[in-house]
């Protein structure tokens, strides 16, 4: 399955971005001209049941994870790639990297498991009611104030497309666990209620760099942007971790709580 992509820059090498549930690419709209700014292309992706990308009520991780493998090589069948996925879409990054074969590995705010043997039907009617209550800009500014306004329409946006039948489908199989490749990089928001202890002792002996980010929220970039490009010198040149993009609503990197996937 191919899914929808936004292409932008035309460098030798490729940042791929998977978003988290409910997201879309457009969660990235931040993170895309900085890094175009540093010298990469960059794929962001809708992952299936999420943004433009098709729906599949018999979604698993593994169809995931080879419909990411797919969508990568048809747009960037040559280049060496990074990528970068945020909770859920972490979790289909662990699994697409077993053939996807990143240079380097980064998982945000994510333990990589998921848990499975739930009733199709009920997980449907809750991811119904989830988004419903993120449909509203106003709503998602009031429930998380570090979101600009900018940051809430994309959110709404994502939630309107968001495909309740699609997702619950993942959870309706096996439980899913990834552990990453030695050399891959876990940011993890400190305290996180997404990465515990034990995940980081797991992820360590197996050769993972975790970085902390303290305070940030669960989607780091959204709370802590200028934290979040720092911890990340492997795609943000140290000189420009500072870049501000224009916003002017856009709040505090100190006013954050945490927020669901």
């Amino acid at each position: 399955m191919l899914l929808h992509a936004v292409d932008v820059g035309t460098a030798p090498r490729t940042v791929v971005l998977l978003h988290g549930m409910m997201g879309s690419s457009e969660s990235w709209w931040r993170v895309i001209p900085l890094l175009v700014e540093q010298g990469w292309r960059v794929l962001a992706l809708d992952l299936p049941g999420h943004g433009l990308s098709p729906r599949d009520p018999y979604l698993t991780i593994e169809r995931a994870g080879s419909s990411v493998v797919e969508t990568v090589r048809h747009h960037a069948p040559e280049h060496p790639v990074v990528a970068v996925g945020h909770s859920y879409g972490a979790t289909v990054l662990a699994e697409a990297a077993r053939r996807l074969r990143p240079t380097l590995a980064i998982y945000v705010d994510a333990g990589l498991a998921f848990p499975g043997r739930q009733d199709r039907a009920e997980l449907t009617t809750r991811y119904e009611r989830d988004r419903a209550g993120r449909l509203s800009p106003e709503a998602l500014r009031r429930s998380r104030r570090f979101y600009s306004a900018r940051d809430a329409e994309v959110e709404a946006l994502a939630a309107s497309r968001f495909d309740p039948a699609t997702m619950a489908s993942i959870s309706c199989g096996p439980d899913h666990s990834r552990l990453p490749a030695a050399g891959s990089v876990v940011v993890r928001a400190d305290p996180s209620d997404w990465v515990s202890d034990d995940d980081v002792r797991r992820f360590e002996a197996n050769g993972v760099e975790v970085r902390r980010i303290p305070g940030a929220a669960h989607t780091i970039w959204y709370s802590h942007f200028h934290e979040f490009t720092a911890a990340l010198p492997e795609l943000f040149a140290p000189a420009r971790v500072n870049h501000s993009p224009t916003d002017s609503s856009e709040p505090s990197s100190a006013d954050s709580s945490s927020e669901p996937d």
